[in-house]
């Protein structure tokens, strides 16, 4: 371990790290097993891609299955059976306006390939000052550069690249409340700028990892009106919502809006392979025609493999149930703690729970202190939140709770 503390990068950490990493060897069902034979709930599914738990028989057969026919052949001018199968699913599942796939290797990437479909639909119809996008305050789309741009420019992990960073439109954040006064400052951007503005790109529901703020419908159907009406494409990031973390299959059913544009990753191979995909309209498409992006592991025959066993399981299983199973837990009890004198608010939606604490939580004593209650959770800033994979039982779910209601 001080191997990896001196010589490997963690995510949002420095070397050496000043947060103890914790070693896993093996990993089953919902439980994390570490090296020094502590057993752990892990309440994040891993950054919320492990839907189906860990060391699913299915999702593993299909990779084992997959591997001793081919491992991965590039996607230019060649293509595979598990690709095409997974597009063909993600057509069938998602908005029916959306019958265009773009496959890609990340989260992150999906965004910058929407981004580029975006820039390159309007230069292609000849508007070409249409360079700029808007997004509401409070989001979160990634880490590379384009999509760093359209992240919070104030509270987001990325202001130190502000000045290098393309200049945007960021609308007031929505929250449950004020979804008339929101909308009023989007439209006053678009009224202003709609002629240099290509796309306005948001998180339905739920913004994730720019402050895990919930907010109404409404505001997704009021924004999607907005779009039409100034003519900007609306690119919707369901990175995080998508694949039934809401309660809804896509967080945009809650509004009942088909993007122009659909982003999808993390859960999308049930969080055993890194894959993404960015979907769009067949008339997005074809006015964008040659789209400048390859990524050298596109259409990837493992990701696909495992990307079409993770949604036949869980189309087959009885998800739906299972989330709102679990968001009436974790309402009866986290939703309590709002009176708390250390705490903020209390929010929950779908199989995702979140407390606001009033002042930042220290990173290394809370993991420790969490860890001691065997539950993985990583707390971010002022937040503590649980995102945990589908299959956890109330038993197990209660004890992610009890363990957040120490802190």
């Amino acid at each position: 371990m001080n191997f990896d503390n001196q010589h490997v990068w963690h995510p949002y950490a420095k070397i050496p790290n000043d947060v103890p990493t914790y070693l896993v060897e093996s990993a089953d069902g919902v439980y994390l097993n570490l090296n020094d034979n502590r057993r752990v709930i892990d309440g994040m599914s891993s950054w919320w891609s492990v839907i189906h738990g860990h060391n699913n028989p299915a999702l593993n057969q299909s990779m084992k299955d997959q591997i001793d026919r081919v491992s991965h052949v590039m996607f230019g001018g060649l293509t595979n059976q598990p690709a095409i199968e997974i597009c063909k699913k993600l057509i069938e599942i998602t908005p029916s306006n959306l019958d265009k796939v773009f496959l890609a290797d990340s989260g992150s990437v999906s965004v910058e390939v929407s981004l580029k479909m975006a820039l390159q639909y309007w230069y292609n119809k000849g508007l070409r000052d249409k360079t700029r996008f808007v997004t509401p305050k409070g989001g979160y789309h990634g880490d590379t550069f384009g999509a760093m741009a359209v992240c919070d420019p104030e509270n987001g992990m990325h202001h130190l690249f502000s000045d290098v960073l393309p200049q945007h439109f960021f609308a007031n954040r929505p929250t449950i409340g004020n979804t008339s006064e929101a909308l009023l400052d989007l439209e006053k951007i678009l009224k202003k700028n709609h002629q240099r503005i290509a796309a306005m790109i948001l998180e339905p529901i739920v913004q994730g990892a720019g402050g895990m703020n919930i907010y109404e419908p409404e505001y997704l159907k009021g924004a999607k009106k907005l779009c039409d009406n100034y003519n900007v494409l609306l690119i919707v990031d369901e990175i995080a919502t998508g694949f039934g973390r809401t309660g809804k299959l896509f967080g945009c059913e809650h509004a009942d809006v088909s993007p122009d544009i659909l982003c999808l990753g993390k859960s999308l191979t049930g969080g055993y392979m890194t894959m993404s995909a960015a979907l769009t309209t067949a008339e997005v498409a074809e006015t964008v025609g040659v789209l400048m992006h390859g990524p050298t592991f596109m259409g990837n025959p493992l990701s696909s493999s495992v990307a079409n066993a993770s949604i036949d399981l869980l189309l087959s299983s009885d998800w739906q149930t299972k989330v709102i199973e679990i968001e009436k837990i974790l309402k009866k009890e986290l939703l309590p703690l709002k009176s708390k004198e250390t705490i903020s608010d209390v929010r929950v939606i779908g199989a995702i729970g979140i407390i606001e604490f009033k002042q930042p939580l220290d990173m290394r004593s809370t993991q420790e202190r969490l860890i001691g209650e065997g539950v993985w959770l990583r707390p971010y800033g002022k937040l503590l939140y649980t995102m945990p994979p589908f299959i956890i039982s109330e038993d197990e779910l209660k004890r992610i709770t009890r363990a957040m209601s120490y802190i």
